[in-house]
């Protein structure tokens, strides 16, 4: 008991964690599944933090400058929205009942959009806190930009909590050392320390020494020896905010299911209770043995603590915000609004005197020119700049010596490059990443989740193709852009020439949610006369049409359109009049209505596909397997020229496979 409100009846701290206890717990009894070993466990933590720390507005759950919290431990969704019930935020006890039901506010994991109070879709471990990155990375920079204009007008923390099994998640080690580096000391971990996971004791998997590990990256480390002790975890919440050159890790040592028959083992992980342990259970707690019973008191006492806080907190922003200066208020009001398009009248493009140029050095100057007018874009790479050609000059370095730098050095971190390209999304930036199209699968869970999100983030993947050639196996992609294109909300876009990545750049900036994936060759490519940049948002269009009745036609992506295009020009010498139909972004022409799809590839005419990669994604256009010339094994180390003609990709392979099919 503490704070003493104007009607002299003391709050009940104990009563209220209690409370919240026993409404997860009935939550996952009525769902017959769930977590309430960390919903017994840590509901100290989360009534510290909720009660006496984050910063919120509970009726309008969204506001900007708001402290985000990040449920990193999936698993505790019960705990989570049975605070957010007790904390004022719009749901009801009808809403908890249906915890894990279809179309239900509460499901199993919490989910972005579908829970007030949730920032994040969380569930797969290790996303929650390496997103979190990304979030306290977007505060520096808000911050230092924007409060030499109003004091404290972007100041908000990032809280997380997180499981054992977030810090044994490489993504999270990954992510975590650049927190470190770059001194992101709005950054708070509650750690939820049971040494307990779902196969038994942590010990059996994992045995390091967290404070040494924490300190070595650059954060603050604090112990919370007991993890019942709410007034111990609030005061190292408040050690934690006065750090002004790291971030915080703090470990509260709990027990997992407290006060069940099972506390203290991984037979609480995952499980309902039994009758007999909820009663006894409820006993102990000193809550009443009535289902979703809910003291109208612990409530109020609740939302009072919160209130006392926080009930001017928004006011106050708008009002900062209002009184800034026109293009500064324009610029925020981007980064807080939904419409994520960028605008743009033309894209500032010199063509080389010799028109050859690769697709990845095209994108770096339409890169470069759309950043330097757009300051709400950033982004980098994962130890490729030079390579992907993403560096944008005079950009600067983002770094805790300078927050406003564009370029984010993200090391060879691909996965946290993606966790941390969505917490960056989510307070509003249009970011991008890059790296080599055959490492996008070590990102591929980061993808995932953006696409989960709709988040309108574009990564660019260069060296696409097997042409890469004395690179080898490991560097050549083959079943990536099967992998990618089987993402839903996600477009993978593979342009040919410089009109193609002018054109994919104009369609994917135009977008205001959905995830974009653009593949780029590094080989010099001709600027093709034909290509046309305002096609690409149909996702297919003709490059090259027959002149009088169509024999076939060859549809073809990236690099291997040039070789598509050659070899309808010797066909045509021969006779065989062949349509090229260059088709750089699939989903987009699979999206259009069925009048363009047979003006493009009508109903009759033999279809030969050309792509150096799984056939798997083209059995949606071609239906018969001997028309598809791709490649469905891994590569091998030699000369471009060498591995094109070992696979049959060399224009006098191509020409002959394709005058064989269609004679």
């Amino acid at each position: 008991m503490r704070l003493i409100k104007n009607n002299d009846n003391p709050i009940n701290d104990i009563k209220i964690i209690n409370q919240i206890r026993a409404l997860g717990i009935d939550m996952i009894n009525e769902a017959g599944t769930g977590h309430p070993g960390i919903t017994l466990g840590a509901a100290p933590i989360l009534y510290s933090l909720y009660a006496k720390h984050i910063r919120i507005n509970p009726m309008n759950p969204n506001y900007y400058n708001r402290d985000r919290f990040i449920m990193s431990a999936g698993h505790g969704s019960a705990l989570l929205y049975a605070t957010l019930y007790m904390a004022g935020f719009d749901l009801e006890i009808d809403d908890l009942k249906s915890f894990r039901k279809i179309n239900s506010k509460t499901p199993g994991h919490p989910e972005l959009g579908v829970t007030p109070g949730v920032d994040m879709t969380t569930g797969p471990l290790g996303q929650g806190i390496a997103t979190a990155v990304g979030f306290a990375m977007a505060e520096a920079k808000l911050r230092e930009k924007y409060n030499k204009h109003s004091k404290n007008l972007i100041d908000f923390n990032t809280y997380v909590l997180c499981s054992d099994g977030d810090l044994m998640e490489g993504v999270s080690y990954e992510a975590l050392s650049l927190a470190g580096l770059n001194k992101l000391n709005k950054l708070i971990i509650l750690y939820d320390s049971n040494d307990i996971t779902l196969d038994g004791s942590k010990d059996l998997s994992f045995k390091e020494d967290i404070q040494m590990r924490f300190e070595a990256i650059g954060f603050n480390y604090i112990k919370v020896l007991d993890g019942e002790d709410y007034n111990a975890i609030s005061k190292a919440i408040d050690d934690a905010k006065k750090s002004t050159d790291k971030p915080t890790i703090i470990e509260v040592k709990t027990t997992i299911g407290k006060y069940s028959a099972y506390e203290g083992t991984n037979k609480i992980h995952g499980a309902k209770l039994s009758e007999e342990d909820t009663t006894n259970i409820k006993e102990k707690l000193k809550v009443r043995d009535i289902t979703f019973n809910v003291s109208s008191d612990t409530i109020e006492d609740f939302q009072y603590l919160i209130n006392e806080r926080c009930q001017n907190v928004e006011d106050e922003f708008n009002k900062k915000v209002e009184n800034l200066p026109e293009d500064i208020k324009s610029e925020l009001q981007f980064l807080m609004g939904n419409d994520k398009a960028i605008p743009f009248k033309e894209l500032q493009y010199n063509e080389p005197e010799d028109s050859i140029e690769s697709p990845r050095n095209t994108s770096s100057k339409i890169l470069n020119s759309i950043v330097k007018d757009n300051p709400y874009m950033l982004g980098g790479s994962a130890d490729l700049f030079a390579s992907n050609k993403t560096y944008i000059e005079d950009g600067g370095d983002y770094s805790s010596k300078n927050y406003l730098g564009t370029n984010i050095y993200f090391g060879v971190r691909e996965h946290a490059m993606g966790s941390i390209l969505n917490g960056l999304a989510l307070c509003g930036f249009r970011v991008y990443g890059s790296t080599f199209l055959a490492f996008s699968t070590y990102l591929f869970p980061a993808i995932r989740m953006a696409a989960m999100l709709n988040l309108p983030i574009i990564y660019i993947f260069t060296h696409d193709s097997i042409s890469l050639g004395e690179d080898g196996t490991t560097h050549m992609p083959i079943e990536q852009l099967t992998q990618l294109r089987a993402i839903p909300n996600v477009e993978v876009y593979r342009p040919a020439d410089a009109n193609e990545v002018i054109g994919t750049y104009k369609t994917v900036l135009k977008k205001s949610k959905g995830v974009s994936v653009i593949c780029l060759s590094k080989t010099d490519l001709p600027i093709l006369e034909n290509a046309k940049a305002n096609e690409i948002q149909n996702g297919a269009y003709i490059l090259k049409d027959s002149n009088r009745k169509m024999d076939g036609i060859i549809i073809s992506t990236g690099e291997e359109v040039h070789s598509a295009l050659e070899v309808a020009k010797r066909l045509e010498i021969k006779g065989i009049d062949v349509r090229v139909v260059s088709m750089p972004c699939m989903e987009k022409y699979l999206a259009m209505n069925d009048d363009y799809k047979e003006e493009i590839l009508p109903v009759g005419v033999r279809k030969i596909v050309i792509e150096a990669g799984i056939s798997m994604p083209w059995n949606r256009i071609v239906f018969n397997d001997k028309y598809l010339i791709t490649l469905d094994k891994f590569g091998l180390s030699g000369s471009r020229e060498d591995v094109y003609k070992k696979f049959g990709f060399d224009v006098d392979s191509l020409e002959e496979k394709v005058e064989n099919l269609l004679k």
